[in-house]
């Protein structure tokens, strides 16, 4: 598998409609991969059609489209598009998502998440063959569905996971698995959970594509680095699918201070609570030359896909573009 080193798009303070010199420069500087975030934002693939028109060889991705808040018809039909866009370059990552962004944000159940991606999943790839399609997935009863231009090549189809059996269907019916929020100790467990499942599935265990995204506080300051760290882990940690995640990796010790308070709605005492030792783990920060060398490492220990997310320290608009256009520069591969 080629050696791969992404970088997580738009960067914050940068508008999308000024990206076309950011991801030119990103080509020439070495990066391979450019992926896409939906959160609040953008969607997971406006960005990455203008992508696909400002790249040459870049691999474009999603990380990820949301399955709850699509239909599969809906989900196939931007996959395609996109994919007709960057034929061979596209890689389409989908995930459950969360349950404040499904049900709070979209007012849909989240219901069954590990039913409802191996459904999205088997629906697609019968949408990608170009064949008629008829089937169930969650809510939609989808019959005689064809997509009018069916992708070729066909996009490899990436799934964001945590725990065993979402990494298992990974490895047992996609081409490639999405994570984060790890350290790179936490890496091999990882990939060994989804190589494993495509083995016992008749597949190539080491085709499977382990992408993470890492997140690069922009800063040398380890106390800056800290104090923007603990913000991050007292919003992403304490959901229940990252908690629960972050047991299974071992911190969950570590971790439960912070959670009871936060779940007693003592939010400044849980911001407190967070640990020092897991910012340290799971997000890169330092020089320039020690942020490279620690996303290597995640890379050494099973990552093939890493996906750089940088988190300016600046929070004007104006700064935090200035730090994203430097760490974007410093970052890359040498």
């Amino acid at each position: 598998m080629a050696a791969r080193w992404g970088m997580t798009y738009p960067l914050e303070g940068v508008p999308l409609s000024e990206h076309a010199q950011v991801l030119q420069q990103a080509e020439e500087l070495g990066y391979t991969d450019a992926w896409s975030a939906e959160v609040n934002a953008n969607d997971a693939f406006t960005p990455l059609a203008a992508f696909a028109a400002w790249t040459r060889t870049t691999r474009l991705g999603c990380a990820i489209a949301n399955i709850y808040t699509r239909t599969p018809t809906l989900l196939a039909q931007s996959a395609a598009g996109v994919a007709d866009l960057a034929p061979g370059r596209f890689c389409l990552g989908l995930g459950v998502s969360s349950p404040a962004i499904v049900e709070a944000w979209n007012g849909v159940r989240l219901e069954r998440p590990l039913r409802r991606m191996r459904d999205t999943i088997a629906f697609l790839k019968q949408a990608f063959s170009g064949d008629k399609t008829a089937m169930a997935v969650g809510p939609y009863n989808v019959r005689s569905f064809r997509l009018g231009r069916a992708p070729s090549p066909v996009p490899p189809i990436f799934v964001a996971a945590l725990r065993e059996r979402m990494l298992e269907l990974a490895g047992e019916a996609a081409d490639g698995v999405i994570t984060n929020y790890i350290s790179p100790e936490d890496a091999p467990r990882i990939a060994q959970v989804a190589r494993e499942a495509a083995g016992k599935a008749g597949r190539d265990p080491e085709a499977v594509d382990v992408a993470c995204r890492i997140f690069v506080i922009a800063t040398e300051d380890a106390n800056v680095a800290h104090m923007v760290g603990r913000f991050v882990v007292s919003a992403y940690l304490t959901t229940p699918f990252y908690y629960a995640f972050h047991e299974w990796l071992g911190r969950g010790d570590l971790l439960s201070p912070m959670m009871k308070a936060w779940q007693a709605g003592e939010r400044q005492e849980a911001l407190a609570l967070v640990p020092d030792s897991v910012v340290d783990d799971i997000f890169v920060f330092g020089s320039a030359g020690d942020c490279r060398d620690k996303i290597k490492a995640y890379r050494d220990n099973g990552i093939t896909t890493p996906i750089i997310n940088i988190i300016p320290t600046a929070r004007d608009p104006g700064g935090a573009a200035e730090q994203s256009l430097a760490w974007l520069k410093q970052l890359a591969p040498r």
